[in-house]
């Protein structure tokens, strides 16, 4: 896939204009052979209903998991399934309508930006897209559900994702859920406690920030602001926001 002006307009955005320049970039991805990546994994399936929540099991839906599963460090892998239960519970609650399926999609793959096999230059969000993208395409997934998948996460980290329709909006949803803290008036307290008895946290608060920080220091280009928060910084040197890591520190979890 050849960057082309629109990538560079839309990496202007987030100040990472420098991706579209860099030795890995989200265009690397597109040379990999996707027609056999996911095919030869032997995991476990997964539970077929956790908190209420029927895991999706679609071939398509099989496949990336195991193609996740394979990416993923294990806390990883288990923080992508739990961000689409606790996505999927805030939908319900919410009485929104939603496709299963490429909800699920977006989920598990939200993340493997910040794997090593994937992560470049580009932002970890852009970069899990275009990988998602580029496996859907392989296996001959709809041009428009592919479409829904990489808004989702691309979008999963920003607030616009919210003003989405439900597939692109839950995915930032169950994440901020899992990372931060769940709203108990969406998410029954018994219902994370269910999810994360089935897929265990792993350490999540210290793995995960410390995962980012690597992505960060190997790639400086892809941690993504906007030229509003650099103005921000200038010109307001006295207002400090609250910083994520203290977030996820602080997080309604033991680890």
């Amino acid at each position: 896939m050849k960057i082309t002006r629109r990538d560079i307009l839309g990496a202007f955005a987030t100040l990472s204009l420098g991706a579209a320049f860099g030795e890995k970039t989200a265009a690397a991805i597109s040379t990999k052979d996707w027609t056999t990546s996911a095919m030869t994994a032997a995991d476990e399936p997964l539970p077929s209903t956790v908190a209420g929540v029927r895991l999706v099991d679609s071939k398509i839906a099989r496949l990336a998991t195991d193609f996740s599963r394979r990416s993923y460090p294990p806390y990883l892998f288990n923080h992508a399934v739990r961000t689409f239960l606790f996505g999927s519970l805030v939908g319900r609650a919410r009485g929104q309508a939603f496709d299963e399926e490429t909800l699920y999609l977006a989920c598990i793959m939200h993340d493997l930006g910040l794997t090593d096999q994937f992560q470049g230059d580009s932002t970890f969000e852009i970069q899990g897209a275009e990988t998602a993208k580029h496996f859907l395409e392989a296996h001959g997934y709809p041009k428009e559900k592919i479409g829904i998948v990489w808004d989702g996460i691309a979008m999963h980290a920003s607030p616009i994702g919210q003003f989405k329709p439900p597939e692109i909006a839950l995915v930032g949803e169950g994440a901020g859920a899992d990372a931060i803290a769940p709203d108990f008036s969406q998410i029954r307290k018994g219902a994370v406690d269910e999810i994360v008895e089935a897929f265990p946290r792993l350490k999540f608060k210290d793995a995960f920030v410390r995962t980012c920080a690597d992505v960060v220091r190997k790639h400086p280009r892809a941690a993504s602001s906007s030229f509003m928060r650099d103005i921000r910084e200038r010109y307001l040197p006295e207002f400090q926001p609250r910083n994520f890591c203290d977030r996820v520190v602080e997080a309604p979890f033991t680890e």
